[in-house]
């Protein structure tokens, strides 16, 4: 049996089609569109976003009973490849199982002398979320946390040469909300001392750097497909590369470590499956439960791919709606400067952002906590920059790993930073009244403050 559907007979054909004209139909009543009305209506910070055509490949690929990675996945993993200029694309049941696989990957003996050992280290970023840090220690190595910049919420690079260590094997650090690190730097960094580059791209689909798209600089990239994410599949992630040899790598810790590089379905690709001497195994052991790695299960549904097959044709949609939500925000809040921190893009970058990052100035009229209570009293959704100073999060207090430089800009996001949502689901309505919400807020706090001359309300630009 092949990966693909069935051949059905005229009437099932006939009842297919049947099936999946009354999901467009359930679509339309099941969703509609809803009036946002000012303090009523919640603005998230995120969501999915999606129409009759992400309903009716689900339900396609469902008929199939294709119930693991098939041809959806096929089709997905061949198209988003192409977004990043990338040559492979594996799909993983979520974005932590992606930079899981992507960093296991790094520790194969096949990969010889290069090979991420315990006790190694691996540079990453002191704040952001923890599964960018967990892969490191969940395979014996030793984080190495390098501090942050306000503004752009990435790695502070000042510090990058003095990171490493004769025990440095690589760098995996993720592109904050979508904002770029700065890639040439860092690129440049780990070619120059031999180093594995893993990008974390969850946050960041379709952003670029120099004009050239994240995750293409590195020898790994991860992305997340969670509902909060660029494009969704409800779970799931995938790991890119443009390496045959680390393709293969990925694949086998995501199917449970074996040596077998078939397709679901499939046998005997190599047309060797019988008739090769791996190790102690008797000779002609078969290839397909041979195990050359500790992996895991990894994999997704086909049903899920679908989904995204779906999302993909709405991708660059989504980036140019996310971008303008952004720039309608940075506009509308730039006469706050004085109460809080606004994003900056790294130079050089086009970001295609996940969130709207806010500092609160510690000399400001008011604190986070007063903030955020102000805007989640009016409905408007909040979240902090995920883990912060990970390193004081209780799972991580005696873990061991290195801190280069002072933490006070890790401590700082910890103390005053969340974001808001730009996500594609947010109308211009939504945007303009989080603007005014948060001139409400900082007016206060400034009245309040005996500060001269109170904000205007701004309703966006």
């Amino acid at each position: 049996m092949g990966n693909g559907p069935p051949e059905p007979a005229s009437r099932a054909d006939a009842l297919r089609a049947q099936i999946l004209e009354l999901t467009r139909e359930y679509h339309a009543e099941a969703f509609p569109e809803h009036e946002f009305v000012a303090g009523e209506s919640a603005v998230p910070v995120s969501g999915k976003v999606f129409d009759a055509h992400e309903i009716e490949l689900l339900v396609d690929s469902s008929l199939d009973f294709w119930l693991t990675t098939g041809r959806y996945a096929e089709t997905f993993e061949k198209r988003f490849a192409k977004v990043f200029g990338r040559r492979h694309a594996i799909l993983v049941n979520s974005g932590s199982s992606a930079n899981l696989v992507a960093c296991s990957a790094l520790t194969s003996p096949k990969l010889g002398k290069r090979r991420l050992k315990p006790g190694d280290e691996v540079i990453t970023a002191a704040t952001g979320f923890p599964t960018t840090v967990n892969p490191i220690i969940q395979n014996g190595a030793v984080p190495v946390f390098l501090d942050v910049d306000i503004g752009t919420y990435n790695a502070d690079l000042t510090h990058l040469e003095d990171a490493l260590t004769p025990r440095t094997r690589a760098v995996m650090m993720a592109h904050t909300l979508g904002n770029p690190f700065d890639l040439d730097t860092v690129a440049r960094f780990c070619a120059d001392h031999d180093l594995f580059l893993v990008e974390d791209c969850c946050d960041a689909v379709g952003s670029t750097y120099g004009g050239q798209h994240v995750g293409s600089f590195g020898d790994f990239a991860t992305v997340s497909f969670y509902p909060a994410h660029h494009i969704t599949m409800g779970e799931g992630g995938a790991v890119i590369t443009n390496k045959g040899r680390l393709k293969v790598l990925a694949e086998s810790f995501r199917d449970w470590g074996r040596d077998c590089w078939c397709e679901p379905g499939k046998e005997n690709t190599c047309g060797k499956r019988f008739d090769q001497q791996f190790g102690d195994l008797p000779h002609g052991y078969d290839h397909k439960y041979v195990y050359s790695h500790l992996g895991y299960n990894l994999k997704l549904t086909d049903m899920q791919a679908a989904v995204g097959v779906a999302q993909l044709d709405k991708l660059d949609g989504f980036v140019a709606a996310r971008r303008e939500n952004f720039r309608r925000l940075h506009e509308g809040l730039r006469d706050l400067e004085e109460v809080f921190v606004l994003p900056e893009a790294t130079p050089g970058s086009d970001p295609s952002w996940f969130g709207f990052p806010l500092a609160v100035r510690p000399e400001g009229p008011v604190d986070r906590n007063e903030v955020i209570a102000g805007l989640e009293e009016r409905k408007v959704a909040t979240r902090l920059l995920f883990a912060g100073n990970v390193m004081r999060q209780p799972a991580y207090r005696h873990v061991a790993h290195r801190a280069v430089g002072s933490m006070d800009n890790a401590d700082y996001v910890m103390a005053n930073a969340f974001w808001l949502g730009v996500y594609p689901g947010l109308d211009s309505d939504r945007i303009d009244y989080m603007i005014d919400v948060l001139h409400e807020v900082a007016e206060r706090g400034l009245r309040r403050s005996g500060a001269v001359g109170a904000v205007p309300a701004s309703g966006g630009s």
